[in-house]
């Protein structure tokens, strides 16, 4: 993609998911890709990959609401390989419960991981970025932001924040050079989502049931997702900032 080759890059939650497809998806592109993720194992085998690909990777263990952890990873990042030029925030975490059957710990989790620690990456990152006058930033979130999802009252409450977060940030930051927008999945087969379904055959209904509602009759799969954020981090979205795209098979349709 125009512009894409070599860019360093900067991405969360590249462990597994959308995450390892998107880092994956970059390394074949030829950029040089940090990855973020607490989950270290995940992470430095997503960086094998690529690797192994022919691309380059380094993977960082990192908790990405903790601003100190992802300053000095960033620090190391930019002193190995150059300034970051663009930034993937996908890392996320969730579990279906009820709103009346959740308190304040889960909530803080919910939060921490999926609101603090994209907002911490912005920080992080952003001040290079407008002082070089260069950037591409995408955050995915969900279409349960958008829309509402039974089970996800905080995660939903979480994924519209980022939304109008990744908006605000997009306008203040326009005549930077620095683009923001967001993607929204779903519903994508994912770890998180394969820990609503359980297992069984009660979680094969739900799973049938969830597919026959979707217009494409399938769940999103994470390289269905990784061509878009490429894109959007590529120059062949340079005049796009602020938006936000829905992924869903048909099963979400905005104008």
């Amino acid at each position: 993609m125009k512009g894409l080759g070599s860019r360093k890059i900067i991405l969360t939650g590249g462990a597994s998911g959308i995450g390892r497809a998107a880092a994956l998806r970059l390394g074949a592109e030829g950029c040089l890709v940090g990855i973020f993720d607490l989950h270290e194992a995940g992470g430095q085998d997503t960086a094998r990959r690529i690797a192994e690909a022919g691309g380059k990777a380094t993977a960082y263990r990192v908790d990405i609401a903790d601003y100190a952890q992802v300053k000095a990873a960033h620090d190391q990042f930019e002193s190995a390989f150059g300034p970051v030029e663009s930034l993937a925030n996908i890392a996320g975490w969730d579990a279906a419960k009820n709103f009346l059957d959740i308190g304040p710990d889960f909530w803080e989790k919910v939060v921490r991981i999926n609101l603090f620690g994209p907002i911490t990456m912005h920080r992080v990152v952003l001040e290079g970025m407008a002082a070089r006058g260069f950037g591409r930033v995408v955050n995915i979130s969900s279409d349960a932001g958008r829309v509402g999802s039974s089970g996800e009252a905080v995660f939903s409450a979480r994924k519209g924040g980022i939304i109008a977060f990744g908006k605000t940030v997009a306008c203040e930051l326009a005549r930077k050079g620095v683009t923001i927008n967001t993607l929204c999945p779903r519903p994508a087969d994912t770890p998180i989502l394969q820990s609503f379904f359980g297992a069984g055959e009660d979680a094969a209904r739900i799973a049938d049931a969830l597919k026959k509602a979707i217009p494409v009759k399938r769940l999103g799969e994470p390289e269905d997702y990784a061509g878009m954020i490429a894109m959007l981090l590529s120059d062949e979205s340079s005049c796009m900032t602020g938006q936000t795209f829905s992924i869903s098979g048909g099963l979400t349709m905005h104008g």
